[in-house]
């Protein structure tokens, strides 16, 4: 079988998608990658996978959409896939539309998150309604990594058969480390004793650093390692000038993108995210996995990885004050960390074990 996974940048398709598609070529099937040009691309092509750049864009641009809508078509046509494989909201949408256009026999989507969950901008939640609605009429294997958005799927009839294969991550890549804990804390010369709070996401205003700054002025006895950048289709504030700005002095440092995340989780205490809007997101399950204790947001994805004052904390989106109150918790309290630590990554490898959700996923394809 010919199948084209399709979403909307080069990090995506790196983090996501290239699990599956490894799977699924070793079942024997021919699998494409489609997504926008970008250097992360170098990676599924080094493993012999043939990866279309497309013109997709993440921001709303009608006339930009509508070439990227004619691009895709035309690669579909050309290729004439068995399968469509579609992700994220804009690129699943005209993935799926134009697999609709063009012919391919089945149509499956995975939701990484609802635009239509994303607080504060109403038309925005409209067009991101109707775009899933649309779509979900001719999708025939609708998926979300989230459990509570494939009820939100069922309960509003964007699809009825809507399925959580939830996200996963290997554990033997993210896992408790003492050698890399020593080693990454003496590379930055961060005493033992030390208490490390670490995030990892993209730069962007609504993975909360605004209130992660703020909070962590407040949080006196840690300090805060950020890792992460903004991709070039990022869009808003600059989250490196504020965090810079936020009078943490030496209690900040920013690492910038790493390819070894694995190794500085192990040698973090406490994993943050008070993100505004997510789909189940992979840097708390690999946060999980490495034995740290996470605190999140109040919002889907997060709250279903989390159980509170078990495995982590969870506290109201958009609000220091809390943020900080859960982190001064954890930071005073070693024995706690230790035993949500456990308990967390007890959770993350009953349910989010990367092996376990590539297998579900590709049952539920049909693959």
């Amino acid at each position: 079988m010919k199948i084209v996974e399709i979403t909307n940048v080069d990090f995506s398709l790196r983090q996501f998608l290239l699990p599956l598609m490894r799977a699924a070529r070793d079942r024997g099937h021919e699998v494409i990658g489609a997504c926008a040009d970008g250097k992360l691309l170098e990676i599924p092509r080094a493993e012999g996978f043939r990866v279309i750049a497309l013109p997709l864009e993440r921001r709303v641009s009608p006339l930009s959409h509508w070439r990227a809508f004619r691009a895709v078509v035309a690669l579909f046509r050309a290729e004439k896939p068995d399968l469509v494989h579609a992700h994220m909201p804009i690129s699943g949408f005209l993935a799926r539309m134009a697999a609709w256009w063009a012919g391919v026999p089945r149509i499956a989507y995975t939701c990484h998150g609802f635009w239509f969950n994303y607080a504060g901008n109403p038309p925005r939640q409209l067009i991101g309604f109707l775009m899933e609605w649309l779509a979900g009429r001719i999708t025939n294997v609708f998926l979300t990594v989230s459990d509570e958005e494939a009820g939100d799927a069922r309960r509003l009839w964007i699809n009825r058969r809507a399925v959580s294969v939830r996200n996963g991550r290997d554990p033997s890549v993210f896992h408790p480390d003492p050698e890399a804990r020593a080693r990454i804390r003496a590379a930055l010369g961060v005493p033992e004793d030390r208490v490390v709070v670490v995030a990892v996401s993209r730069l962007v205003r609504h993975k909360g650093y605004p209130e992660l700054a703020a909070a962590m002025r407040d949080v006196p006895d840690a300090e805060l390692w950020v890792v992460g950048n903004r991709l070039e289709s990022d869009r808003g504030d600059d989250m490196e000038a504020l965090l810079r700005e936020a009078g943490l002095g030496d209690r900040l440092r920013l690492l910038g993108y790493r390819t070894d995340v694995a190794a500085i989780l192990a040698a973090a205490d406490i994993f943050v995210l008070p993100s505004h809007f997510e789909g189940l997101p992979m840097s708390v399950i690999e946060a999980m996995l490495t034995g740290l204790p996470v605190v999140a947001t109040d919002i889907r994805g997060p709250r279903e990885q989390v159980v509170p004052g078990v495995t982590g904390l969870i506290v109201p989106p958009r609000e220091a004050p809390p943020l900080a109150g859960a982190l001064r918790r954890l930071t005073a309290d070693p024995a706690l960390r230790a035993a949500m630590g456990e308990a967390g990554r007890t959770r993350a490898l009953d349910l989010y074990v990367e092996e376990k959700v590539v297998i579900r996923t590709l049952d539920l394809l049909g693959l």
